[in-house]
């Protein structure tokens, strides 16, 4: 059951932070693109621009701090990997972003990231 709820609201973090993205102009590619490597919530572009976009909802934001640790990244950037040849152009910037969904505060959204 808990693990049920974590799903939802995982897909409603998604959902949402799919808005806000088209709000601040940005084109949704992909929603939940799976790859044998790992798994890109959005997939977004904004000109020349694709996006690699790691949700995360979290109830503070100190625990949206520490949400993205680096095994997930590593999951995210590999996933990237496979999946740039389907959603990138020749000439684009490609990057891997995170957005974070705390309950009462607009998205956060953390562009081009990297392994720390």
């Amino acid at each position: 059951m808990k693990r049920q709820r974590a799903e939802r609201g995982g897909r409603r973090a998604e959902r949402l932070a799919a808005w806000w993205l088209r709000l601040k102009g940005w084109h949704i590619l992909a929603m939940r693109a799976r790859t044998p490597v790992g798994e890109v919530d959005l997939i977004a572009r904004r000109g020349r621009i694709v996006a690699f976009i790691e949700v995360k909802a979290r109830a503070t934001d100190a625990d949206a701090g520490i949400a993205l640790d680096d095994y997930r990244l590593r999951r995210v950037i590999a996933a990237a990997e496979v999946l740039q040849h389907r959603y990138a152009r020749p000439g684009d910037d490609i990057r891997i972003d995170a957005l974070f969904i705390v309950p009462w505060r607009l998205p956060r959204h953390l562009r081009n990231i990297s392994l720390g």
